[in-house]
């Protein structure tokens, strides 16, 4: 359970530094290239092994590593973008919602067992964030960033099935750390597709801060990715519970976070949405 709690405090980091990247005007995508950087290099120097590039190449997970990074870059991008277009809870809710589908995912593929209050929970988990994301009856961000928000979801949902099937089937206890860091590898290689263009066509110029605030955002984003891979590899809780508990203690977490530290307005159905979502992580947690 230590593992899932660590995950989520460590998320919670990664939007508080999505947020101060807007107030500092951090170029998005050259500090998560930089990020992915540090966070590759800190699986690789902690997984005491001796020629990881040739390990990596010849392992059976390396397929896996490649499109789960490569959805990371892209849903890292536009979560940092949706946390400063329509708020710090709001974007969290955008990515946490995709919940069900590696739930739906888990219960078909691996069997998960099915109870009356571990569904009651999954549905409070809905409920708590639809209420999170809602201001009185209107939808509380902008309807222009609506197709932000469904990549999001799907990206999301899609890249946390295929790394829960890798970590379930696949990759080894002992290959966590390099594992996570081919992932990372992955996505910074893809980060760099999308940032060449830009830096030759001049909308996107080179500076030191962003690298300030990559190397910041690259520590919290591997332990994030480490612990969640732990709390899944330690059967404590299935899968079918692990995500929900993780993506609703994130909301709880990171709306408190907007709230205090950057003044976010939170209404009435918000703070209901918090409770609701408290309730539904004791309903998962005990079914």
């Amino acid at each position: 359970m230590i593992n899932l709690i660590l995950g989520i405090v460590f998320f919670n980091v990664i939007l508080i530094i999505f947020k101060l990247f807007e107030r500092f005007k951090v170029d998005n995508l050259q500090a998560i290239i930089v990020n992915y950087v540090v966070a590759s290099s800190l699986g690789i120097f902690t997984s005491n092994i001796s020629n990881p590039f040739n390990y990596i190449v010849n392992s059976d997970w390396i397929f896996y590593a490649l499109i789960i990074g490569t959805l990371f870059i892209i849903v890292f991008n536009l979560l940092a973008t949706g946390a400063q277009k329509v708020g710090m809870a709001i974007s969290t809710v955008a990515n946490k919602m995709s919940v069900v589908i590696p739930v739906i995912f888990a219960f078909i593929v691996f069997r998960d067992t099915v109870s009356t209050l571990k569904v009651t929970g999954i549905l409070l988990a809905i409920i708590g964030v639809v209420l999170t994301s809602t201001s009185g009856q209107k939808l509380s961000f902008d309807k222009k960033y609506l197709w932000l928000i469904i990549i999001i979801f799907i990206g999301q949902g899609i890249a946390d099935c295929i790394f829960n099937y890798a970590q379930h089937f696949v990759v080894e206890a002992g290959d966590a750390k390099i594992f996570i860091a081919s992932m990372f590898m992955a996505a910074c290689v893809t980060g760099l597709v999308m940032l060449v263009p830009k830096l030759i066509n001049g909308t996107s110029k080179f500076q030191i801060k962003n690298i300030i605030w990559g190397i910041a955002l690259g520590v919290p984003n591997f332990l994030t990715v480490y612990f969640f891979f732990q709390a899944l590899e330690s059967n404590f809780l299935e899968a079918s519970q692990v995500y929900p508990i993780l993506n609703m203690g994130v909301i709880v977490l990171s709306a408190l976070s907007g709230f205090i530290l950057f003044k976010e307005k939170l209404s009435m159905s918000n703070w209901l949405g918090i409770a609701v979502s408290i309730l539904a992580i004791a309903a998962i947690t005990f079914g």
